[in-house]
């Protein structure tokens, strides 16, 4: 197989057509095209489904790409860590973490990481859908509790928990009475199944407010609005200082951050440099640790 038109396919699917990658490779679209045919040609396989103005890739096409665009940068990597004597990081590294981490922690991770290894182009996009990382070019996501997928490997570096948290002047209230709430989601009446010193309890909340976002979440907890279920990391120094009070921890509610790459033989050295940077800042995984890294 002619390795430079194999390159030349997973430029273009990469990139979503002939013209894209043409203007991103700073080539010819009409070698492009030239040598995609040729490996069509060469395989006996359509790769593309060509239309009048979009390009996508055929079953084929898409089993093709992802068995060998990993395969290809790892012998570029390779390539260019003998050239250079060293096995050193360089390179671009994409990275899909979810929003409450990108508010919080990201930054001051990636600002440290860039500062570690400057010859990593380092670019972080907030998801909180399960993004396609080969359809969608990233070289590692983090995700909350991930379903398993045979396609990925990785392991988790945090830990967390939810619990249930209000101002010190909002009274708790038992029985059928129910206590104002700010959740995330639905404005429902709810139920919350939290355990206690004394034992497991029961929390009627009635939605006050519904907010998308769980620093917005917090931020309204802390003015007195109501209650709310919140990541102990994120409230911690509120309730060390006793700004908030904690109404109990939400029965199995353990959340694991997990770092997920394709499964294959071989890490490059960028991203084996950003696992092994998310284990130095985060050397146990606790909650108390993500705390103190976030800072007030």
């Amino acid at each position: 197989m002619d390795l430079v038109a194999l390159a030349d396919f997973n430029l273009v699917a990469r990139h979503g057509g002939f013209g894209k990658a043409a203007r991103a490779s700073n080539r010819p679209k009409a070698t492009l095209s030239r040598r995609v045919t040729e490996l069509e040609a060469a395989l006996e396989l359509r790769l593309f489904e060509r239309g009048a103005r979009n390009l996508k890739l055929t079953e084929e096409g898409r089993a093709l790409h992802e068995r060998t665009a990993a395969l290809l940068i790892e012998i570029d990597e390779t390539a260019s860590a003998i050239v250079s004597g060293a096995e050193k990081p360089r390179g671009r590294l994409r990275v899909s973490a979810p929003l409450l981490l990108s508010q919080t922690a990201m930054g001051k991770i990636a600002a440290g990481f860039a500062l570690k290894y400057p010859d990593v182009k380092l670019e972080v996009t907030t998801e909180d859908r399960a993004v396609d990382m080969i359809e969608e070019g990233y070289d590692l996501v983090i995700r909350v509790n991930p379903d398993p997928d045979e396609s990925l490997v990785g392991r988790a570096f945090l830990h967390d928990r939810l619990v249930v948290v209000a101002s010190p002047d909002l009274p708790r209230l038992a029985g059928e009475n129910a206590a104002p709430g700010v959740v995330r989601g639905s404005g429902d009446r709810q139920t919350w199944s939290v355990t206690t010193p004394k034992g497991p309890a029961k929390i009627k909340i009635e939605p006050v407010l519904v907010l998308s976002s769980l620093i917005m979440v917090r931020d309204a907890v802390r003015a007195g609005v109501g209650a709310a279920r919140l990541p102990i990391s994120l409230v911690t120094h509120d309730l060390n200082d006793g700004s908030l009070t904690h109404w109990g921890d939400i029965e199995g509610s353990d959340i694991a951050l997990w770092a997920l790459y394709p499964s294959r033989r071989l890490l490059s050295a960028r991203v084996s440099a950003f696992l092994d940077f998310l284990k130095q800042a985060f050397p146990n995984g606790t909650p108390d640790e993500l705390a103190s890294y976030i800072g007030r």
